[in-house]
């Protein structure tokens, strides 16, 4: 186990956010991955754009685009970034499984894994909404962050 000090506690033991005011802003960039289960027919539908709701692919695209550039939003202490780049993409796993992998990228004073790991529960989440009127064997599992780097100085 990890014998650092914790820093989102203060003094007095209350959670606070981290003060990186005199961290300088480097490049930095992280990936994040999950998985999107549902019957394989689903996931056919997902990928040839003909769901009920429309082409759910490139709003779940949209969904995690967002979900990264509001995560200071969702998640309290998270300080808010400005976002340079986020990518999201999907490719199929095996016949039940979609795979969903995004990239972040920020010039800041603190890390950006929150943000890619947003981003894919964001757009796991819409294509969740987006199929779960026609498949009731949906799942999401397997959010991990895969790496993150920053710029050496």
């Amino acid at each position: 186990m990890n014998d650092a000090p914790l820093t989102h506690i203060n003094d007095q033991g209350h959670a606070t956010m981290v003060d990186v005011s005199s961290k300088p802003p480097v490049r930095r960039e992280a990936v994040a991955e999950g998985c999107f289960t549902a019957r394989s027919d689903t996931i056919d539908r997902l990928l040839r754009g003909d769901l009920p709701k429309g082409e759910a692919l490139a709003v779940a695209r949209v969904a995690g685009i967002q979900a990264a550039k509001d995560c200071s939003r969702m998640i309290p202490l998270c300080h808010p970034l400005p976002i340079e780049h986020v990518s999201v993409e999907f490719h199929r796993a095996d016949a039940t499984t979609l795979h969903i992998r995004t990239s972040t990228i920020v010039i800041a004073r603190t890390g950006v894994e929150m943000e890619a790991l947003a981003a894919v529960m964001g757009a796991a989440l819409c294509l969740w909404d987006m199929t779960k009127a026609i498949d009731d064997s949906l799942s999401i599992d397997s959010i991990r962050l895969v790496e993150k780097n920053k710029a050496e100085n």
